[in-house]
């Protein structure tokens, strides 16, 4: 009796301590899968002069999410965590460097995206509302400040930012603005 009272402690033993393992393991890959990242998707041309395709959306159907991948274009609406998003291209000028432009006035091209919780939103212009310094990477002209989710809602949700938006799985996950001298 002895030795089958030994073997079932260090059977308990070994289970109890298994199952922590596992207990600890999946723990941690929650955690992980909770900060996992989207994947690496090409980001377009900063000042492309076209606007980019997405052949697979159907804009005759209700307004939808686009797919994943980054877009250059601006947020015209936020409401109920919702974005619609229009692309957006660089028009040269004969006056100045140029300007952004939306699609032509009657053209439904938009999309409409959840924000995601955890969204990463880099400005060009700081987290304050007003008079913000400017937050830019010298080499790219995107903005490199991280701010909270609530600076991009109040900002974009009241003027058109140029931006890189980022999709993944239907949500917005990372915008990016752009700066416009």
């Amino acid at each position: 009796m002895r030795v089958s009272r030994s073997v079932n402690t260090s059977l308990r033993t070994l289970l109890a301590g298994g199952a922590a393992a596992v207990a600890l393991v999946a723990a941690g890959g929650a955690a992980q899968a909770a900060t996992a990242a989207y994947p690496r998707y090409k980001a377009p041309k900063i000042f492309g002069t076209t606007f980019q395709p997405d052949p697979k959306h159907d804009f005759t159907k209700r307004i939808s999410p686009r797919h994943d991948g980054i877009l250059r274009g601006w947020i015209t609406h936020v409401s109920g965590g919702v974005a619609e998003y229009q692309p957006i291209k660089w028009k040269r000028d004969k006056h100045t460097e140029g300007y952004f432009v939306g699609p032509g006035e009657g053209d439904a091209t938009a999309y409409a995206s959840p924000i995601a919780k955890n969204v990463e939103f880099l400005s060009a212009y700081g987290c304050k509302q007003a008079g913000g310094s400017l937050t830019v990477s010298r080499s790219t002209g995107l903005g490199a400040k991280r701010c909270p989710a609530s600076v991009l809602v109040k900002r974009h949700g009241k003027q058109r930012q140029p931006a890189l938006i980022t999709v993944y799985r239907g949500k917005i996950v990372k915008v990016q603005e752009i700066y416009v001298p």
